[in-house]
């Protein structure tokens, strides 16, 4: 009788999982591709240090490893953690008066040009003491985690002086160094002009130009360096500018491209080899096929029009058939998307943008992590790649698109340790048991 083999050591077992859904590889997905999801049935995923080591059918899982500690999917979808690849979440106050204004006609630019919007965070972020800062991002990196998301691009631009916009990337740090979100630090120093440079917009180019973005430089606080580029804010020269003294300086790029009106932006990142362009909402075709060929990665935001009440959306399927790579966001920020929830982007770009369920999931995965420049490490569920996995109570992937208005997540692992869990409701439960584990009526 031959000996039993040894089974390999892992330090966690995620079993019991109806499905395991996860796009693949480590390059952006595009076009038809991006709706390709593998999907493993009865599946388990075992980790050690850190990072994926099997993912595969449970008994064949259970058979190789012996596991120290095992996490229970029971019966529910595992999907890789969410990446949300465009936020700004330093700030002191919120801003829900704007949002009472705007159900009374009020436009985003006719609120800016009050003196509100962006220069009104402004004002909070430079009144606020170091301490306040951290703790409110810390609240709101619970908030993150809590719904699913592992990893956040997260931006400066509430400062707009050298001191501040270097205070919020020195919060960012801090609470890097204590929370389990994973945050990508970008410089937003280009996100408005302040009031006290409105008379001479051009020194504010200058100040960001030379003093601001060699400062950030020298910290070692930021990755990326992002301009709101538009006609209110930062036009097409001054923009470029900014950004290709940037760009000598090790910064990667991203640009609030498109938003507001036809300016150019998305043809500009594309020239300057950009990670990604955001929002889109005028892009047109030009624009998409520049992003194409430069392989920009379009980061889409489908909640924000919503929150802004305004009738114009990005084109998604237009940028998705056209070959561009599509991200989405939520884009949370005290202003135009007080939203953290990356399963109502989801949900959102199914109604708004008619993408499909794995659409969507590659998109707030795979191709948001590869917009960071984290593709060969996060997004997916696949050997080698960091153990970061959402446990949702669904049993199946699609529902992540499909059902609306209730906080799915049960666990979160994020580089191979339990983070977060809590039991699902029992009547959910119920209703999955009397349906069986693949969601059909027994």
């Amino acid at each position: 009788m031959s000996p039993v083999p040894e089974r390999e050591p892992a330090d966690l077992l995620v079993h019991g999982a109806a499905e395991v859904a996860t796009p693949t590889g480590s390059t952006p997905r595009t076009g038809p591709a991006l709706a390709e999801v593998r999907v493993h049935r009865s599946a388990a995923i075992a980790v050690r240090d850190g990072r994926i080591v099997a993912v595969g059918d449970e008994a064949s899982i259970r058979a190789r490893f012996r596991a120290s500690r095992e996490l229970d999917a029971r019966g529910g979808t595992v999907v890789p953690g969410f990446v949300d690849a465009h936020t700004h979440p330093v700030f002191a106050g919120t801003r829900e008066d704007e949002f009472e204004m705007r159900t009374r006609g009020a436009t985003y630019l006719d609120i800016a040009a009050q003196g509100g919007g962006i220069l009104e965070s402004v004002r909070g972020l430079r009144a606020a003491p170091r301490e306040e800062l951290l703790a409110r991002l810390l609240v709101r990196l619970d908030r993150f985690l809590e719904l699913g998301t592992t990893t956040i691009e997260a931006k400066s631009g509430y400062g707009l002086t050298t001191e501040h916009e270097l205070l919020s990337l020195e919060v960012m740090a801090a609470a890097r160094a204590v929370h389990a979100v994973e945050i990508a630090p970008t410089f937003l120093g280009a996100h408005d002009v302040p009031a006290e440079h409105r008379a001479a917009p051009g020194a504010y180019v200058d100040l960001v130009e030379h003093e601001m973005l060699p400062r950030v430089a020298a910290s070692g606080l930021a990755e990326a360096c992002d301009v709101f580029v538009e006609g209110h804010t930062f036009g097409i020269d001054a923009s470029r500018r900014i950004l290709e003294r940037a760009r000598s300086l090790g910064f990667s790029l991203r640009l609030h491209a498109d938003q507001l009106s036809l300016l150019g932006g998305a043809r500009l990142a594309a020239e300057l080899g950009a990670r990604s362009a955001d929002h889109l909402e005028f892009v047109d075709d030009a624009g998409a096929d520049a992003l194409a060929e430069a392989g920009v990665t379009a980061v889409l935001c489908p909640v924000v029009p919503l929150y802004l009440r305004q009738d114009r959306e990005a084109p998604a399927r237009r940028l998705i058939d056209r070959g561009v790579p599509v991200a989405l966001s939520t884009d949370f920020n005290p202003g135009s998307c007080y939203l953290q929830s990356m399963p109502q982007v989801l949900a959102w770009a199914a109604l708004r943008y008619r993408m499909s369920a794995a659409e969507a999931l590659t998109a707030a995965t795979l191709n948001a992590a590869c917009s960071l420049g984290r593709g060969t490490r996060l997004g997916t569920i696949e050997e080698g790649k960091d153990a970061d996995l959402v446990v949702l109570d669904v049993p199946n992937h699609l529902h992540l698109v499909y059902e609306h208005g209730r906080n799915a997540v049960c666990a979160v692992v994020k580089r191979g340790c339990v983070v977060l869990e809590r039991e699902p409701p029992a009547s959910v439960l119920g209703d999955r048991a009397a349906r069986g584990s693949n969601g059909k009526r027994s």
